[in-house]
């Protein structure tokens, strides 16, 4: 029978922010991609690579809000080495301008931007909008940098991709029969948790076929934290979080504490060269059968997220789709 491998641990916990996990370390002539970086846990997760000295790039649709944030980030940490460059995830043509824009090495991708839509949205396409901006899209992203990312990971030893899932992801595998929804209702949660389990999935494949090059990546859950996502929550979800706050299943962190376990991924070096894992608290989570209820391990990871068979099948599926005309 072969032993179990110990989880990573950190000296980090919920209550760490990011830039505690910064403190000390020195980033100069990093350069990092932020995606989702001019609100919520994208801007703090920007901020403490900043206050450390990367050179960051701050992907976002609205240049205006991120030139805001880029003015911020600058006049908060002093380093006037944060960019903005425009990224919309749901568009192609978008995604492959960033990547023609690119020059040179990249050493960290932080695919940070999500969504949650309470009504069914559809791509030109006629992809479901969640799969196409939570998965989909950094997908696309992320196989387009993947020359800059061994570029880097040449410069400096290693490159890390860190993605980011939520505890939603156990609310559903990826369901390859009816991505999209065309054959089955429509239902928010649903979609949004197989888009969550699809980031999860994409670490798993990304880090097996990327570490001979350099590169790992790794999945976090940033845990609760209150931002500009809930705004189109429906009532059977703020009633859902309710009640798992009430059972202790979780506790509202600040932004800088939710960006926390994204820095740890991003430069923590019990992660060095080590991928496909998934991170919550500041530490590796464990993992948990795939009918294990989310209240009773809200701190876990479903085996369906991390099973690589699936996480070989996902890639393909998605290379299928990215690659239609």
């Amino acid at each position: 029978m072969t032993t179990p491998r110990p989880l990573i641990t950190t000296r980090f916990d919920a209550h760490s922010t990011a830039d505690d996990v910064v403190s000390g370390v020195d980033l100069t002539g990093v350069r990092a991609v932020v995606t989702g970086a001019s609100s919520g846990i994208g801007v703090e997760t920007a901020r403490s690579l900043a206050r450390a000295g990367a050179e960051v790039t701050l992907a976002v649709r609205d240049i205006a809000a991120g030139t805001r944030t880029a003015q911020d980030i600058t006049e908060t940490t002093g380093n006037h080495t944060v960019h903005v460059q425009a990224l919309d995830l749901l568009d192609r043509s978008s995604i492959a301008e960033f990547v023609d824009h690119w020059t040179g090495p990249l050493h960290l991708l932080i695919n940070n931007a999500g969504v949650f839509l309470s009504k069914l949205h559809r791509t030109p396409e006629g992809w479901e909008h969640q799969f196409v901006v939570n998965h989909l899209g950094h997908f696309a992203l992320s196989l387009g940098l993947h020359e800059a990312l061994a570029a880097g990971a040449r410069e400096r030893g290693e490159a890390r991709i860190v993605v980011v899932s939520s505890t939603a992801h156990m609310n559903s595998p990826v369901v390859f029969d009816d991505i999209h929804f065309e054959r089955r209702a429509y239902d928010p949660q649903a979609s949004y948790a197989q888009s969550k389990t699809a980031s999860s999935l994409f670490a798993v494949e990304a880090t097996r076929r990327w570490a001979a090059d350099g590169i790992v990546a790794n999945t976090v859950n940033p845990g609760g934290v209150s931002t500009g996502l809930q705004r189109d929550f429906t009532p059977e979800q703020k009633d859902y979080l309710a009640a798992a706050e009430a059972a202790g299943a979780f506790a509202y962190k600040t932004v800088q504490q939710g960006a926390a376990t994204t820095l740890i991924a991003a430069v923590a070096p019990e992660f060095a060269h080590s991928g496909g894992h998934y991170l919550d608290d500041g530490r590796e989570a464990y993992t948990v059968a795939d009918d294990a209820e989310l209240f009773e391990h809200s701190h876990g990871v479903k085996q369906w997220a991390l099973d690589p068979d699936t996480a070989t099948t996902l890639w393909a599926v998605s290379l299928d789709l990215i690659r239609q005309p």
